[in-house]
């Protein structure tokens, strides 16, 4: 891991960047610190990219704010992660207090609300790409596990319209139970 110097600021400015850039949540801004954190300054594996934002996910909060915590933590510590939770943070604060000041105003606007579905069009693409890339890196890896848990995960919610807390549940036993037989594989493959 290469931190070039000085990575509390890098890490701060980093993620005050990307959350006053991003719009539409935390599946928004986990790409964007994949290519960040992983592609540009080559600080995160790609694999622990991927076990991050699958902590993010399931951790209580919000996925950027999870994920900011991981990565400053894995880069720098503590310090680390309260730099990047600030860093995180920060432009909603702000925005959000200047919008409610203004709130009536931009309810009304006929420009706003058209500004906002577009957005969403915008949101719905990125999560996608998010979904596709994650497939991409565990179908190069040959596990097929993970790929059939998303595709059984999917169906349970969009069809079979199963509670998310026991899909969590679920996934989180399996998760559990592979990474239970790998270990052994693991240990069995050095005894030999």
């Amino acid at each position: 891991m290469e931190t070039n110097g000085h990575p509390f600021r890098q890490l701060f400015l980093s993620t005050l960047k990307l959350s006053a850039c991003t719009f539409g949540g935390g599946y928004v801004i986990v790409p964007l610190m994949r290519k960040r954190f992983v592609d540009e300054l080559h600080w995160i594996e790609e694999q622990e990219m991927l076990d991050f934002i699958a902590i993010a996910q399931s951790s209580p909060g919000a996925i950027a704010v999870n994920a900011s915590i991981l990565v400053g933590y894995h880069v720098a510590g503590f310090a680390g992660a309260m730099l990047t939770v600030l860093g995180t943070v920060l432009p909603p604060l702000v925005i959000i207090s200047v919008i409610s000041l203004f709130y009536q105003a931009f309810r009304q606007n006929a420009i706003v609300n058209l500004v906002m579905a577009g957005m969403l069009c915008g949101v719905a693409a990125v999560i996608f790409d998010v979904v596709l890339n994650m497939a991409k890196t565990i179908v190069q890896q040959k596990r097929f596990l993970p790929l059939a848990v998303l595709i059984g995960a999917f169906v349970a919610t969009r069809f079979l319209h199963v509670n998310i807390i026991v899909i969590i549940l679920i996934c989180g036993v399996i998760g559990a139970l592979d990474t239970l037989h790998a270990e052994k594989l693991r240990k069995a493959g050095d005894e030999k």
